[in-house]
């Protein structure tokens, strides 16, 4: 990675193209394999714990029961530790871009940045494809979009700005999608019928009407600032414009089209990130200290624009956008202070293997299923020996331990290899 000063004349790409490499940043690659340690099945280890520990009394506290409940997403509002794994992946692809993008400006021109993003772009989107059946089923059930394409969007809009406008502007674009994703979601007309399958079985039942599509013209009466499941300018959009399958059954998808533009918003606060620790004028100590503020100050601000505008993952409302973001920046802050100004390094080569390999991992996990390949060696008769014989839940622990034990191995094998699929 190029570490750089920012120019005000210039926009950052183009500036540090004149400049010299120094370093890469150790902690980004770590806290992305960190990120991914959890993507990929680590909650299973609080699930198998949980079921370890037996269950308190009415009123009581399981701490493990807590920690497991950490990994479940929320149903529609609020947060958890688990709504905040997707986001903190795509801050650090921000966070990334901004020493990748800058080392292609300085070896090749803008021009060859812009080609390469593209390219990837392209790649991922496919690559997500696949990862949700590809093109297996008929055409109208293909899911095309999803995990993997949004981040290769938010990658391509965000490396885009960051290419071509200076600081100020990257700014503003950031600030605009946020208040601007608010208005429309706020202020737009919608009619008033819920598009969740669950709400949409009841409303066939009663009126006897099996089509969607004759439900929602027979809706006249129109409502806005709804931020309901299925009930929402969102979700609407995706029932019009969003072609092929949609996920869970709804008619919508929760990485749907509207809802990618603010994840672009949470890519660039990664970008912003990355211009700080990019920027030789301020001190290492200082770093951390405005990561660190910076996030809480973030965190802060989303969840009193929550009071009005909620925090919803599923929709990726612009204060689920702050809180998620300011989260991602502590993390951060804490990760560059105990890697790469204290060199407290020893740890966190497991995820480090995991970080520089982050695509193959996510997609190996997807088409290998390493729970279900530890299940091969920890399941059946040794499950139930240990669940039995030893404790209740200690034979899901040990599927769940050897699994993620199969993830470290193949991650360790790919960067023996030099093998690197990663932004």
């Amino acid at each position: 990675m190029n570490t750089t000063t920012i120019a005000p004349a210039k926009s950052p790409a183009a500036t540090a193209a004149s400049e010299s490499a120094s370093k890469r940043l150790m902690s980004v690659d770590v806290l992305r394999g960190f990120d991914m340690f959890w993507i990929v099945g680590a909650g299973s280890l609080f699930f198998a714990l949980s079921q370890m520990q037996t269950a308190p009394k009415a009123g009581g506290f399981s701490l493990t029961a807590f920690l497991a409940t950490q990994f479940q997403h929320v149903y529609w509002e609020g947060f958890r530790f688990y709504d905040l794994i997707f986001p903190m992946f795509i801050f650090i692809v921000g966070v990334s871009l901004v020493f990748s993008l800058t080392k292609t400006v300085a070896q090749g021109g803008r021009a060859l940045a812009v080609k390469r993003m593209f390219l990837r772009t392209l790649l991922l989107i496919v690559l997500g494809i696949i990862y949700n059946g590809g093109l297996s089923g008929e055409w109208q059930n293909t899911r095309f979009v999803g995990v993997l394409g949004r981040i290769g969007i938010a990658y391509l809009a965000a490396g885009l700005t960051f290419c071509f406008f200076r600081t100020r502007g990257m700014v503003a674009i950031c600030l605009g999608l946020l208040v601007g994703y608010w208005a429309i979601m706020t202020f737009v007309p919608i009619r008033n019928i819920s598009l969740e399958a669950g709400s949409l079985k009841k409303l066939m039942k009663t009126t006897g009407v099996s089509d969607v599509r004759t439900l929602y013209d027979q809706t006249t009466t129109y409502i806005s600032g709804s931020y309901a499941k299925g009930l929402n300018v969102a979700n609407h959009f995706d029932f019009h414009y969003l072609p092929g399958g949609k996920a869970y059954g709804d008619q919508f998808d929760p990485e749907g089209l509207l809802s990618t533009l603010p994840s672009i918003a949470t890519c660039l606060l990664g970008v912003f990130a990355g211009l700080l620790l990019r920027n030789n004028s301020v001190t290492d100590n200082k770093k951390v200290i405005l990561l660190i503020a910076a996030g809480v100050l973030a965190v802060s601000l989303g969840w009193i624009w929550n009071l009005q505008f909620p925090i919803i993952k599923r929709i990726w409302t612009s204060s689920y956008v702050l809180v998620a973001g300011g989260y991602s920046a502590i993390f951060l802050g804490v990760f560059y202070l105990i890697i790469d100004v204290w060199n407290y390094r020893k740890w966190c080569q497991p995820f480090l293997w995991l970080g520089m390999n982050s695509i193959t991992i996510y997609m190996a996990s997807n088409i290998i299923d390493f729970r279900k390949l530890a299940e091969r060696f920890t399941g059946g008769g040794v499950k139930g020996f240990l669940n039995e014989h030893l404790l209740k839940g200690s034979g899901e622990l040990l599927a769940a331990l050897t699994g993620l034990l199969l993830i470290f191995l193949v991650g360790r094998f790919l960067y023996r290899k030099n093998i690197f699929l990663r932004l």
